[in-house]
């Protein structure tokens, strides 16, 4: 019954995006972002069972609203891995050097990263403070009677 429903689901996507590029239009919403979540994997992933899959790539036109969203916003082949595109500022990627080895790719890496450790570091501190997890308590200077009393002084005095 789960494959049934599954498969109606299938067929009631394909009619709603019938020969629309995406569900609301010319622009991709937040639908198209949680169908295609759901559809990509289903369409790409390796399954015991194809039933489900076979549906799907029978359902031309979800086939191509899958394609379509991978080599819009996922240009590289599928099978190879590559890193996401930087944002501004953030350094180029890494290009190989002449002798094989990758060129650093940002002249103040170590000091960015030593950084971005210290802020969080400060962060939890400041968190464990706040919250009241961790607290400093003063001591006072008195007499020298008020010494930490060791474990044999505390056996001595039973």
């Amino acid at each position: 019954q789960l494959y049934r429903e599954a498969r109606e689901c299938l067929t009631l996507l394909s009619q709603r995006l019938g020969s629309q590029k995406f569900f609301f239009g010319d622009s991709p919403a937040s639908l198209d972002a949680l169908v295609f979540s759901r559809l990509a994997p289903l369409m790409k992933a390796k399954l015991p069972n194809g039933k489900l899959q076979q549906h799907l790539k029978s359902l031309q036109n979800l086939c191509n609203y899958c394609t379509s969203i991978l080599s819009l916003y996922f240009p590289w082949d599928g099978g190879e891995s590559h890193p996401l595109p930087h944002p501004v500022g953030w350094g180029a990627p890494r290009a190989a050097g002449t002798d094989g080895t990758e060129a650093e790719e940002d002249p103040h890496k170590r000091r960015k990263q030593l950084l971005s450790v210290l802020v969080g570091l400060a962060a939890m501190l400041g968190y464990a403070f706040l919250s009241g997890i961790v607290s400093i308590q003063r001591g006072s200077v008195g007499p020298a009677s008020r010494q930490p009393v060791t474990l044999e002084e505390e056996e001595e005095e039973e």
